[in-house]
């Protein structure tokens, strides 16, 4: 419209030009418009559909377009984050403008950045000094800041406070502890006249899942994160195979045999339905799980993950989501600002009390309104602050296959078909392969 204008020649011209272009800003305001209307655009923004995910980011994109006019596509893509990044690979290698915004996983910056802007110009480094230095860190590839961070997270261990509080028993310390909690609970529960109770569900499915799941257990174990700081492989260890052999044990005894096909959300049915006495998972399920409709609300605590044993530790795999701009959308300084205002520190802070998922700026730790909502956020802040990452900036673009190599392994494992020892030397064979001996 501005350009239009400015071809105009002559006074009179000009003067018809601004008359006509106030005419169209007074209409717009006199019909509560935004005068960005005028010049309206459609951006589309991939977001994820795990537990309040998607309506959230309805919720989110529908005010930024009120605010400036635009409209918003919500496009929702798979929950497994495996299938989710296949299906980015190949709308982005087709260098599709279809999808201005995309929703990544904190382990993919390394992978997808060549596809994405730089973020640093479009976005004041004062906003981007708010959020935690660890994730912005984690998103600067080669300078590029190729995504800005949305909300992060860690594992954590849920469980049944009612359950708990009627066996007189403790939240655990230990693995071993939550095993032997588990099972005694289970025992009761059914024979009390409760067939369908668990002692606790987890992410077991071919999927990254269970690399989360699989790398907390072997870090509490003190057996590292499968790469070490130096790129070489380092998961074939005593300490390693002592957690999948515990991991292993808890298949038909208080875990059931179909946790073997389940994600993050098949954990939280059986939970949520009031059929288990613990859950791994992340803090999206915490505000689910104290919904109205929910059966288990006001029965739930939630805590950090078990130590490996007395001279383990706690520990929780670095999760969360960030968003990034592609390289071939039409409307790249558009799609820049609606990431700006969906991960500001206002719209984070309604999505922790909305939600609970845990924002990206640390001063919203200290929020009340944020901790009324999710009292456990300030508890487990060391758990969110000091996660363990998985190795993908060690492994870069070949992350993927070092994950699904662990996974696959990992699986084996727990369905019975190797043993831990014999999983993770060939494992760690393959890695050594495809590292070069560290040299990813």
């Amino acid at each position: 419209m501005n350009r239009r204008f400015m071809n105009f020649t002559g006074k009179r011209n000009q003067q018809r030009g601004f008359s006509a272009l106030r005419t169209l800003i007074l209409a717009g305001l006199l019909c509560g418009l935004p005068i960005a209307a005028v010049n309206a655009e459609t951006l589309a923004i991939s977001c994820g559909a795990v537990g309040q995910e998607l309506q959230l980011c309805k919720e989110g994109t529908e005010a930024w377009a009120k605010h400036t006019g635009n409209q918003v596509k919500v496009i929702s893509t798979p929950n497994s984050a495996t299938e989710r990044l296949a299906l980015y690979q190949q709308i982005l290698a087709a260098q599709s403008p279809e999808i201005d915004v995309f929703q990544i996983d904190i382990i993919w910056p390394g992978i997808l950045a060549n596809h994405f802007i730089d973020l640093a110009p479009h976005i004041d480094a004062a906003t981007i000094g708010e959020h935690f230095p660890a994730i912005v860190a984690n998103n600067t590839v080669k300078g590029k800041l190729v995504a800005m961070p949305w909300f992060t997270d860690a594992g954590v261990l849920y469980y049944r406070q009612d359950l708990l509080d009627k066996y007189h028993a403790k939240p655990p310390e230990t693995w071993s502890e939550l095993t032997a909690t588990a099972q005694r609970i289970q025992d009761a529960e059914r024979a009390a006249g409760n067939p369908r109770l668990q002692g606790f569900v987890f992410q077991a499915k071919g999927y990254e899942g269970l690399t989360c799941d699989a790398l907390e257990w072997v870090d509490s174990f003190g057996g590292g994160t499968l790469v070490g700081a130096g790129g070489k492989a380092s998961i074939n260890n005593p300490q390693a195979v002592a957690a999948l052999k515990m991991a292993a044990g808890w298949i038909g005894t208080i875990a059931p045999e179909g946790v073997l096909n389940y994600d993050e959300e098949e954990s939280r049915g059986v939970f949520q339905s009031g059929n288990a006495v613990f859950m791994r998972n992340w803090p999206y399920a915490w505000a689910l799980a104290n919904a109205t409709d929910s059966p288990v609300r006001g029965k739930v605590g939630v805590i950090a993950l078990p130590r490996g044993g007395e001279g383990g530790k706690h520990s929780g795999v670095l999760g969360g989501w960030n968003l990034a701009v592609s390289r071939y959308s039409a409307h790249p300084e558009l799609a820049a600002d609606l990431v700006r205002y969906l991960t500001s520190r206002a719209e984070q802070k309604r999505r922790a009390i909305a939600g609970s998922y845990n924002p990206t700026i640390p001063a919203l730790y200290k929020d009340a309104d944020v901790l009324a909502a999710a009292p456990f956020f300030g508890q487990l802040y060391p758990t969110f602050a000091d996660a363990v990452a998985r190795p993908s900036r060690q492994t870069g673009a070949k992350y993927n296959r070092v994950s699904a190599d662990f996974y696959n392994a990992v699986r084996d494992v727990l369905s019975g078909q190797r043993q831990a020892g014999e999983a993770l030397a060939g494992l760690q064979r393959r890695l050594d392969r495809l590292s070069r001996g560290g040299r990813w």
